[in-house]
């Protein structure tokens, strides 16, 4: 028995049966499931390539602490594809150094008293905190409560701790870059209702790389939604419709809204990208799937999860307390919900 079987026997692609076999995003638990049952009962063994040296075990307890609040992490967010993507590479990066990983999630008001409570029931290693809405003064606290922390997805150049981040402002700039290079000059931008630093930085990098060319975004042209919501927005459609010229392109702050962006055009018959280009940022999974595909910028979470915990394990009994800020560079994916401006007919 082959692949080819396994994919056939579970009506699945042979992409889905090698992602379930090696553990790796991109097919639901239920699909992995499914294709993980019926490959043990045709007594089919999958082999598992081993890369590289095999590395000592420390027996080391590393937390990850999930900063919940309303708006980004909420309640269910390793249900949302950006961080069960990140969770699953930690993970795996974890295990690789022989160690266990912990998770947790903490209302992010909440946050110093449980921490304290889960470090006192269960010394960790090491801490690594998904932190996108911590502020400076939150971070420096959480430092008075461990020795070993690493931030994750946000970054604050004035304080003196380990960060792992997205380089936001290169990815907004990358954005800018992608549409000006297509033609585009009339570009409408979505922006997130709830602001946190990673949005901030890939506006202003997308605005300098507007600037550079003597562009700007027009104010009509900035439309507000929620960040985490993935469906048709009635105010951006009737936004877009009381326009008296539309852009030719739009850039938004994540995928989940440049998906919305896309459904509420749709909705209003406006052709995605014939009409109007659609670019997001993250490369989630359903950046894929949805009709057209989308154009985006990639976020590493892979080289981010290696990078935090690699630092992590690196800093097990070091005494020395300089912190360090990585920024994990980005990079565009091009698909079809981006094409170059309509040049006008001439008569």
């Amino acid at each position: 028995m082959k692949i080819d079987d396994i994919a056939r026997l579970a009506g699945v692609s042979k992409a889905a049966v090698s992602l379930a076999f090696n553990n790796k995003p991109g097919v639901s638990e239920q699909t992995r499931e499914h294709i993980l049952n019926i490959a043990q009962v045709h007594g089919y063994k999958p082999r598992t390539v081993k890369i590289g040296k095999e590395v000592p075990k420390t027996n080391a307890i590393i937390r990850f602490v999930a900063c919940k609040n309303s708006d980004i992490v909420t309640e269910h967010y390793d249900s949302l594809p950006f961080f069960n993507e990140l969770i699953h590479h930690i993970t795996e990066q974890v295990k690789q150094h022989g160690s266990t990983l912990v998770i947790s999630s903490i209302d992010v008001q909440d946050l110093q008293q449980e921490l304290q409570t889960l470090e006192k029931e269960q010394p960790s290693a090491g801490l690594l905190l998904l932190g996108i809405n911590l502020t400076a003064p939150m971070i420096e606290t959480i430092q008075s409560i461990h020795d070993n922390v690493v931030i994750l997805d946000t970054s604050y150049e004035h304080v003196n701790a380990n960060f792992v981040s997205i380089n936001n402002t290169l990815g907004g700039y990358q954005a800018g870059q992608h549409l000006v290079k297509l033609g585009h000059s009339r570009i409408g931008y979505v922006k997130s209702g709830t602001r946190i630093p990673n949005f901030i930085k890939r506006e202003d990098g997308f605005r300098t790389a507007l600037a550079e060319h003597h562009l700007t975004v027009a104010e009509a042209l900035t439309f507000h939604l929620q960040p985490m919501l993935v469906m048709a927005q009635e105010h951006l459609q009737q936004s877009i419709r009381h326009l008296e010229e539309r852009p030719t392109a739009i850039f938004c702050e994540n995928d989940y809204m440049a998906i919305s962006t896309i459904k509420s055009l749709q909705n209003i018959g406006i052709r995605v990208p014939e009409d109007i280009s659609v670019m997001g940022f993250d490369n989630i999974f359903e950046a894929n799937v949805i009709s057209p595909e989308l154009t985006t910028v990639h976020v590493k979470k892979d080289m981010m999860a290696k990078t935090a915990v690699n630092l992590i394990m690196t800093n097990l009994g070091n005494n020395e307390k300089n912190g360090t800020h990585i920024y994990v560079n980005t990079e565009i994916v091009e698909r079809r919900s981006c094409v170059p401006v309509a040049t006008p007919a001439v008569e």
